[in-house]
């Protein structure tokens, strides 16, 4: 076994008629225990080292439960407790090594760890996880497989009920199935799990944030966190806002926002940026952008493009209101955000 070990979680869950996995529910997931408590843990049960998704009946729960409870895990002896005599499938999830992912318990348990904010975006490897994830309808009953919808449908039709259909995805909203302390969601179906929201952060209902990015905290959030950004403490995201992710265009540059950054309203960026950087409303920057340096005395110091300027702080960039020209000065101003909103989070 690994002196390294990555994580184990045990989970609750949804199959489909097949008996493949759907998605797995993990109220307490563990990063990084030693190799001592995850041979302590699973001494009873047929691991045999490296990744594994272990299937649990309640003998096996048992043994879990006791084995915590000797090692004086409270929470997980608890959590475990709470799974006994469930009809719904549970598995323990062990991952000796952070690689690609390699089934649905395994994704699902990287995930958690993320909404957790057990790790940071970009602190777990997500490779591989769309060919795991499986494509379901979520509804007012749980996951249910695509294929199976149908049935599920007319049968709840029959007893004069209606099967609510949410989203049809491979993410569900991270809000069933973790809600971090000190945060505010307005429309919780625009956070997908996978998302690291820090606390006192706000997400208004034109926000958005997808897996593998989010927040360090104290933010209010009216645009889009696309896939792989990670937003610094103190920054305003306006509303209509995006920020080019690598799913969407950004390719492998790894966008991100610093601290006390502002972007205004329906602009964006696709360049990191440093600290106390502002994005005038309705300016999209790219690598690309042709941009006018303007130094300290308001004279133009030459034209460069914007991915030169990717990571520097206190930067303001704006749109010449005459010329139209993209122009970039030294923001001398840091974004406050109203204290008096993030002390009631």
């Amino acid at each position: 076994m690994s002196k390294d070990f990555f994580s184990y979680a045990v989970g609750v869950g949804s199959k489909n008629a097949k008996g493949h996995w759907l998605e797995v529910f993990y109220p307490a997931p563990v990063l990084n225990p030693s190799e001592a408590e995850v041979s302590a843990l699973t001494k009873d049960l047929a691991y045999n080292n490296g990744k594994q998704d272990i299937e649990l009946d309640d003998a096996a729960l048992n043994s879990l439960i006791a084995n915590a409870e000797a090692l004086g895990l409270k929470e997980q002896a608890i959590a475990y407790q709470a799974l006994l005599g469930s009809t719904q499938p549970r598995v323990l999830c062990l991952l000796s090594e952070d690689n690609a992912a390699e089934s649905t318990p395994e994704a699902y348990l990287k995930l958690h760890l993320l909404s957790h904010r057990l790790v940071k975006p970009h602190g777990t490897d997500l490779s591989g996880i769309f060919a795991v994830l499986p494509n379901v309808a979520w509804t007012n009953q749980g996951a249910i497989d695509l294929a199976e919808l149908p049935s599920h449908q007319l049968a709840a039709r029959a007893k004069g009920e209606l099967l609510q259909v949410t989203s049809v995805d491979k993410f569900p909203k991270m809000a069933d199935y973790v809600v971090p302390s000190g945060v505010r969601i307005a429309a919780t179906s625009r956070v997908r799990l996978g998302a690291y929201i820090g606390e006192g952060t706000t997400i208004m209902h034109e926000g958005f944030c997808n897996f593998n990015a989010g927040t360090a905290g104290t933010s209010m959030i009216e645009g889009r966190i696309s896939a792989g950004v990670f937003v610094g403490k103190g920054s305003d995201l306006g509303g209509g806002c995006s920020t080019m992710g690598t799913l969407s265009g950004g390719g492998n540059i790894i966008i991100s926002v610093g601290e006390e950054s502002l972007i205004g309203a329906n602009a964006g960026t696709g360049i990191p940026l440093g600290d106390r950087c502002t994005i005038e409303s309705g300016l999209y920057i790219t690598s690309g952008t042709k941009v006018i340096l303007i130094d300290e005395n308001k004279q133009q110091a030459g034209t460069i493009k914007a991915r030169e300027l990717a990571g520097k702080s206190d930067l303001l960039f704006r749109r010449n209101s005459i010329s139209g020209a993209i122009e970039c000065l030294t923001n001398k101003t840091a974004i406050a955000l109203n204290e008096e909103l993030h002390a009631h989070n």
